[in-house]
């Protein structure tokens, strides 16, 4: 019987010693097939044969799997050991040289969305087999494509403009430091450290801690709130104005390749089922001997109580497998393989970066997984968490490198579905008492992934429109402080404070309207495991089949060859009905 055991992960498939003269090599032959490509330029022309373009392509993939490697090699390598400094320069040597290779090959990309007209883009497209989806989408930006001319100005500008606030923001915020009485000493702390207070269990530790960050930013909100302000104007001003998008949602839905129409779906059904976690912050106000939350308290640990169950590694991975199993042999499989090839590394150690990740360099090499295990239950969620990552890699691994990764809302999918099948798996092996914990921490997870982050994207479409007419930060504020009252109706105690949270939250500055993709991802992994435990065997083909697809499909007609509909309400309320029998079971135990 295999025993499995804490380690670092083998890097040896993608590249040997850096210092070695095989890894010049590697570096060199990529540099000349990047160089090779550029000649191609000249000899790009709307009126090629299909087989010619089709070659193209293939070069386009090669380079790209020859940069991952490389470029995995290094980034992974770091990871492991962040105090390198070998890892440090090797990392810092490869993303210049990545950036060097796009920049060799972009031409392509280029001529392919605005030279081509429509005619030969249909007749070059129709023997790319799983590309054609891809190079349709890419087609798509042209239509909000400016000249080049213009796109260079924009680009030129947005270095002092867009970006130069976004980094303005981050200096701001990031130079914040937080004084805060721990016991009789007071602490000067990051954000980061802070962050670990809110979820402690003394209640008055939880409102301190919350209270210091939210002030801090009330102190400033003059000159981030002003910052937020011109972001939404510049996104309103290039996107609407210059580019002709519909709303400002429109551009990032466009950039997730979903319609308007799925966004508008899921964000109604969420809207709607506010009052299902409602009930669950009722019932957790119970779990810690509370009349009711207060909104400092959303975050407090429900097992302070109850002595929390360990696990061994090698029990861990086994539980994952056994889960998997269950589900689906071939998934198994996938999950196996990443050990077996020891692409896993999972010990702590000084260096090593925090958190985990699955990183997939190439349809062809098993993915990497990353983790920090020190045997909580939340650790064996993590681990079956990433595994799902690399199962659903691993799945598309028939498909080109350009296709293989699936489209960020689709991104989650079998990550949160690899949870709920471990979760299912347990549910039947421990007491109630650490059912309990375990299920409220669950739950916590569910709200914060879920209802929060598209409450988030409510926000953000009412603050666009705000802004756009002209507004003040105390008005952006009052908005805020309106849509946590929707999202807590009478469950939570809110105080005014919360109203500056807002401009707490980075994704709003740097990436306007992402937050949805968390919902979308999770609520999507909650529908299909409820149509499992409806449909039973029957259901894994459907379900292999959504992840074998990668990113070779636009999500809605992916779905819609399955049966699924992600443009009805009625899809994503199946979401809901998982989350609502949970917070009834979990209402039993207690």
């Amino acid at each position: 019987m295999v025993q499995y055991e804490l380690g670092e992960w083998d890097l040896s498939e993608l590249a040997k010693n850096p210092k070695s003269s095989a890894f010049q090599k590697q570096i060199k032959d990529l540099e000349n097939q990047a160089k090779k490509f550029e000649k191609i330029k000249s000899k790009l022309n709307p009126k090629m044969s299909s087989k010619q373009f089709k070659m193209i392509l293939q070069q386009v993939e090669e380079i790209s799997h020859n940069m991952s490697k490389i470029g995995g090699y290094a980034s992974l390598a770091y990871s492991s050991n962040t105090q390198s400094d070998e890892a440090t320069s090797l990392m810092t040597q490869m993303s210049k040289l990545g950036s060097e290779i796009s920049n060799k090959i972009l031409f392509f990309d280029l001529w392919w969305k605005t030279q081509v007209d429509e005619k030969n883009a249909k007749r070059l497209m129709k023997e790319t087999g799983e590309l054609k989806e891809y190079l349709t989408y890419k087609r798509l930006f042209a239509k909000y494509a400016l000249s080049e001319s213009e796109e260079k100005i924009i680009n030129t500008l947005d270095v002092t403009g867009i970006s130069a606030l976004v980094k303005l923001y981050d200096k701001i915020t990031n130079a914040f430091e937080y004084k805060m009485k721990v016991g009789n000493k007071t602490k000067v702390m990051t954000r980061e450290e802070l962050t670990n207070y809110v979820r402690s269990t003394n209640p008055k530790i939880r409102e301190t801690a919350y209270k210091t960050i939210l002030t801090k930013y009330t102190e400033n909100k003059g000159v981030i709130g002003e910052i937020y302000q011109n972001i939404v104007l510049n996104w309103k001003n290039e996107g609407i104005e210059l580019r002709g998008y519909k709303s400002p949602i429109s551009m990032r839905n466009i950039g997730n390749d979903v319609d308007d129409k799925t966004i508008e779906s899921l964000l109604s059904i969420c809207k709607k089922n506010s009052p299902v976690f409602q009930k669950f912050f009722v019932q957790k106000a119970k779990m810690l001997d509370m009349k009711k939350l207060q909104r400092y308290d959303l975050y407090a640990p429900a097992a302070s109580k109850i002595k929390e169950k360990n696990y061994s590694y090698d029990q861990s991975v086994k539980l994952v497998f056994e889960s998997l199993g269950k589900f689906s042999n071939t998934l198994e499989e996938f999950a196996r393989k990443v050990f077996n090839e020891n692409h896993i590394d999972s010990s702590v150690r000084p260096g090593k970066r925090d958190g985990a990740f699955c990183s997939t360099l190439t349809p062809k090499i098993t993915p990497y997984v990353l983790v920090n295990f020190t045997g909580k239950s939340r650790d064996v969620f993590t681990l079956a968490h990433e595994l799902g990552h690399a199962v659903h890699s691993q799945a598309a691994q028939d498909k080109s490198i350009l296709v293989q990764d699936a489209p960020l809302p689709l991104a989650e999918t079998a990550s949160t579905f690899s949870e709920l099948l471990l979760y299912d798996n347990l549910s039947d092996k421990i007491s109630d008492d650490q059912k309990k914990i375990m299920l409220a921490e669950k739950i916590d997870d569910l709200y914060a992934t879920i209802l929060r982050q598209s409450f988030f994207t409510i926000f953000e479409v009412d603050a666009h429109n705000l802004i756009s007419k002209g507004t003040t930060i105390d008005k952006i504020s009052k908005l805020y402080l309106q849509n946590l009252k929707e999202q807590f109706g009478n469950s939570v105690n809110l105080s005014e404070d919360f109203g500056i949270e807002w401009s707490c939250i980075p994704h709003f500055y740097h990436t306007p309207f992402y937050c949805y993709a968390y919902s979308f991802g999770n609520l999507l992994a909650l529908s299909l495991f409820q149509r499992y435990k409806k449909e039973g065997k029957d259901f894994v083909k459907s379900y292999i089949d959504i992840l074998s697809a990668g990113g070779s499909k636009k999500p809605e007609k992916l779905l819609s060859e399955h049966g699924l509909d992600i443009r009805s309400p009625k899809f994503w309320q199946e979401g809901f009905d998982y989350v609502n029998q949970q917070v009834k079971t979990l209402s039993s135990l207690n």
